[in-house]
């Protein structure tokens, strides 16, 4: 059984992040005596602050219910699924994009990501005053606490834009704190400040081999490049997303694609970085990520939620290997021998969410591959060709391929390897959260969403809206996304 590094308690009710009044507020640290740090002032008490950082992508609100209806059943590879008067609150509004400011999964995504914030500017507060613990730990534990910081704000501005940089633990009397809070920033300067976050972890991170076998799940050098590859993708800096990709060393396809979403793939060579949990005590898993995406009915195990598309489904060319590793079928066998039969709600279930050990567990083995190299070659192809560089594109493209058991690529010219490439990154990526984002971000919304029999509203879907009461206790500091 593999170990998973979340702690049972995380120093207590210290590191606690919960909602007040406001919308953004969060119980703050700042009155920790000088007697209570000293009981953290050592390695283990400064690992604690980024522990805490990564327990929180275990729970319900960060990653599990909301997120898929965000990232997954808002795009056309997913359909809410389940039974049909079963609305998930309001996944049936995220799968027909007719969600609004006061949508559930609207709000819930949008506060996790700043209650994970809040813990990264704990860290980022304690670990320098932490003079017992290793000064190269420190440091360390620093550049974790950036790379995670940089993540959920990628996170907030491919969903909302632009957003209130909270760059420090704010303190609750300080005005100036307060209008930091509420005040939402230009997408670029979110970006700008992504990008230093990352520039600063590549400084100190140790490469994914240097880290402990019980350590595996921590960011490394490698993942600080591939994520700073991404957000340069997302603005379109192709010669910089190349310059990190080419920085991401020491990985390697895995042989087989469907190895890495089973038990024995997890950190694997392809691996960059993924959430990981125990299904088993004392371990912790994803809250609820696995059953409220198990199959729903006779014979199943799960709420039956989030459920591969017809158009996905049709996406795939024959004889491409990721079709089965990707979807469930009714009628099928899968890899353990467990049979899911034809009486179930649904057609089709997503197969990246399943847990053999702890089949029907509220929280699973499953884990989250948020970077795999697969995306760094993509990533490289699609910035290589967007430079003219088209020949070099094709074979990361065949690269890719050939591993799926496909031939080569048939595109020759730089639009139809464009095309190509964002195909590839669909069924490579598919269910591992960034389809609604590539559709916005290379202009393909609005006609593949019609495809999907889905209404995309250009100039107003791009976006979800900020949250109505993040809007109302802003008093006018921020504004809502236009259409909502």
């Amino acid at each position: 059984m593999k170990k998973l590094y979340i702690p049972l308690v995380v120093l207590s009710g210290l590191l606690y992040v919960g909602c007040s009044k406001d919308f953004l507020d969060v119980d703050q640290t700042e009155s920790i005596s000088t007697s209570d740090l000293a009981l953290y002032n050592n390695n283990e008490g400064a690992k604690s602050f980024v522990t805490s950082i990564y327990a929180k992508f275990l729970d319900w609100n960060m990653t599990s219910f909301s997120w898929n209806g965000m990232t997954s059943i808002a795009s056309d590879d997913a359909d809410k699924g389940s039974s049909p008067g079963d609305t998930g609150t309001d996944k049936d509004l995220m799968d027909a994009l007719t969600y609004n400011a006061s949508s559930l999964s609207v709000e819930e995504v949008f506060l996790a990501q700043y209650q994970g914030i809040n813990r990264c500017n704990q860290a980022l507060y304690y670990i320098p005053q932490l003079d017992n613990a290793d000064a190269d730990l420190r440091a360390r534990l620093i550049g974790e606490a950036k790379y995670l910081r940089a993540f959920m704000y990628f996170n907030l501005v491919r969903m909302y834009g632009g957003v209130p940089i909270v760059d420090h633990v704010p303190n609750p009397s300080s005005d100036a704190d307060r209008v930091m809070e509420l005040t939402r920033r230009s997408k670029a300067e979110v970006y700008a400040f992504i990008e230093q976050d990352l520039i600063d972890a590549i400084a100190v991170l140790p490469a994914k081999s240097a880290y402990a076998s019980t350590e595996k799940a921590r960011a490394s050098v490698g993942a600080a490049h591939a994520l700073l590859a991404k957000v340069s993708l997302y603005q379109q800096k192709w010669q910089q997303a190349i310059d990190h990709c080419d920085a991401v060393t020491g990985y390697s396809l895995a042989p087989t694609y469907a190895s890495q979403y089973r038990l024995s793939g997890e950190f694997d060579t392809e691996s960059i970085f993924e959430i990981s949990g125990v299904g088993s005590a004392p371990g912790k898993g994803i809250q609820g990520y696995s059953a409220s995406q198990g199959a729903r009915g006779a014979g199943g195990w799960g709420w039956g939620f989030n459920t591969p598309s017809q158009s996905l489904v049709n996406a795939y060319e024959s004889g491409d290997a990721r079709k089965d590793a990707t979807i469930i079928f009714a009628g099928t066998t899968l890899y353990d021998g467990r049979f899911v039969p034809t009486t179930v709600e649904n057609p089709r279930y997503n197969y990246k969410a399943y847990s053999s050990s702890f089949t029907d567990g509220w929280e699973t083995d499953v884990n989250i591959k948020y970077l795999r190299y697969a995306e760094v070659l993509l990533i490289k192809a699609e910035a290589m060709n967007e430079l003219g560089q088209t020949s070099g594109a094709i074979s990361l493209v065949n690269t890719i391929r050939n591993r799926a058991g496909l031939g080569n690529t048939t595109a020759l010219s730089q639009g139809d390897v464009r095309t190509a490439i964002w195909k590839e990154r669909r069924l490579e990526l598919a269910f591992e959260h960034d389809r609604f984002f590539d559709l916005v971000r290379t202009g393909q919304a609005q006609a593949a969403f019609a495809l999907d029999g889905k209404t995309f509203v250009v100039g107003k879907h791009e976006l979800f809206p900020i949250p109505q009461k993040f809007i109302n206790e802003s008093a006018g500091l921020s504004s809502q996304n236009p259409g909502y």
